[in-house]
């Protein structure tokens, strides 16, 4: 049986099945990806933007979101349940033709180590969409010399870090030319915890979401 091929954003193709007798498969073709990773805890409108920018200003084909399944640089701090999260991550891109959720670092055992991830998508060209916070502490991630060696680092300015402190870690950097958008999972947490309203700073099915898991509210 043969499945369809399932045309990218570019126009190039990727094969995702098997060849009928006497019939030759399609020549497999790069993709050129970007991954955007986090907590997502939960994903939020500064996420989709910095995703959008990088698609469009560095030529992307499509824009993976994978939540982490047990972050390290977190370790000791408490992380919302993986199935919450991934869930939210699902429903942020819904819609979205060149978005897509990808859940193999929740799936995985131990620590979420970029590095693995890196491995996995052997075959495409890679650019990591970083905040600015985040790529300001490069050098203290798992193997970052073959992360820098291997990719492009997108990175989405973030007000207070300072971007020769990110310059100076060696990476290839293309900065976002994006608004400053003053909104954190941290901030939109303590938010509701206070019994603030978060609407209109997630998606809107993001936010039904929340409501109805009763997720970062007071019990």
């Amino acid at each position: 049986m043969r499945r369809r091929v399932r045309p990218r954003a570019s126009g190039c193709l990727r094969w995702d099945g098997v060849a009928s007798a006497g019939e030759r498969p399609p020549i497999l073709t790069t993709v050129r990806r970007g991954i955007l990773g986090g907590t997502f805890d939960p994903p939020h409108w500064a996420h989709l933007v910095a995703g959008e920018a990088a698609f469009h200003d560095l030529g992307l084909e499509a824009v993976t979101f994978m939540p982490a399944g047990a972050p390290w640089q977190k370790a000791g701090r408490e992380v919302g349940a993986s199935a919450h999260r991934w869930a939210m991550t699902r429903l942020a891109v819904e819609g979205v033709d060149y978005f897509e959720a990808d859940d193999r670092e929740i799936r995985r055992d131990g620590w979420s180590y970029t590095i693995d991830t890196l491995d996995e998508f052997a075959g495409d060209d890679i650019v990591l969409v970083l905040g600015a916070d985040a790529a300001a502490g490069l050098a203290s991630w798992h193997r970052f010399d073959e992360i820098i060696e291997r990719v492009l680092i997108a990175v989405m300015p973030r007000r207070g870090t300072d971007r020769h402190v990110v310059e100076a870690t060696g990476a290839r950097i293309a900065w976002l030319e994006v608004p400053e958008l003053p909104v954190s999972g941290t901030m939109l947490r303590q938010r509701r915890a206070e019994g603030r309203s978060i609407r209109f700073l997630v998606r809107e099915s993001v936010h039904a979401y929340i409501v109805e898991h009763r997720l970062y509210a007071q019990a």
